[in-house]
């Protein structure tokens, strides 16, 4: 367990969460290859890249320049695409695709940092109009993803906007703590890469998700937890452990909970003193 609730007289907290290979088992951008091309985006030659970038990154082979090459090559193949067409293909199929490919130590992991009452936010280098959606169903609070440029068209420029990537998301995470006013030592991160290194370094409580050769390395040098994540579920079939309501809704069923043990003890009270009588 993460320990006890937050005490919000102190400053808050969150728990930071890289998306592809910690919370999903597979690349959020590259799973939705198939969809694309169903939807009439890419064409079957384009399809059998993604699926081989796909292999590369899951044999754990992405390193920072394939990661770079892979960006070029996504950023061109999406130019030209209607914005509006991509929400809703990633709408459509978002439980088919996603869904089952959510590790379930992930799951579990953001359901006690919302218990503890910590904000819970993904930061994936991955197109907002991907994470948003993923980040809406895993139930996390906020989503720092890449954003590419649209043009008046409503159409992709094929240029990035912010690129989510890097040190970037450790500056991400930091104007977070700033706007947001969380205690970046008392702040947990969670990655399996090494590229995400400065996001890992910036808070205090950091680990690492099935960690690539060198990030497993620096964990074990600086004495970082490192988590073994291996079993994809399916949200549903996990329901009653993953969905926790929002805090308000948890205060109201508190709030109802005890009205309903008062009632409880004055009806019994009552029926004690009416017997005795």
């Amino acid at each position: 367990m993460l320990g006890v609730v937050e005490n919000h007289s102190m400053p808050r907290t969150a728990a930071f969460f890289d998306l592809d290979k910690t919370v999903i088992a597979k690349s959020s951008t590259l799973t939705f290859s198939k969809s694309f091309y169903q939807g009439g985006l890419i064409n079957r030659r384009a399809v059998l890249r993604t699926a081989y970038a796909q292999f590369v990154f899951l044999a754990g082979g992405s390193d920072h320049e394939q990661i770079e090459r892979m960006r070029a090559y996504l950023s061109a193949l999406c130019r030209g695409w209607n914005v509006q067409q991509v929400k809703e293909i990633v709408a459509e199929t978002l439980h088919d695709i996603i869904d089952p490919i959510i590790y379930d130590e992930a799951a579990s992991l953001i359901e006690e940092h919302h218990i503890a009452g910590r904000d819970v936010v993904i930061v994936s280098t991955s197109g907002a109009e991907v994470v948003e959606p993923i980040g809406e169903l895993l139930g996390a609070d906020r989503v720092v993803a890449t954003r590419m440029v649209v043009g008046e068209d409503g159409c992709f420029t094929g240029e990035v906007e912010y690129y989510a990537y890097g040190p970037t998301k450790a500056e991400a995470i930091r104007e977070l703590a700033e706007s947001e006013g969380y205690d970046l030592s008392r702040c947990y991160a969670y990655s399996d890469s090494a590229t995400d290194l400065p996001m890992l370094e910036s808070v205090g409580n950091p680990h690492a998700v099935n960690p690539d050769r060198t990030l497993r390395r620096e964990a074990l040098a600086r004495g970082w937890p490192i988590l073994d994540f291996h079993r994809p579920v399916r949200l549903k079939q996990r329901l009653p452990a993953f969905s926790v309501p929002p805090r308000p809704a948890l205060v109201a069923a508190a709030a109802i909970g005890a009205a309903a043990a008062t009632a409880g003890l004055v009806w019994y009270t009552n029926r004690r003193r009416a017997a005795t009588a």
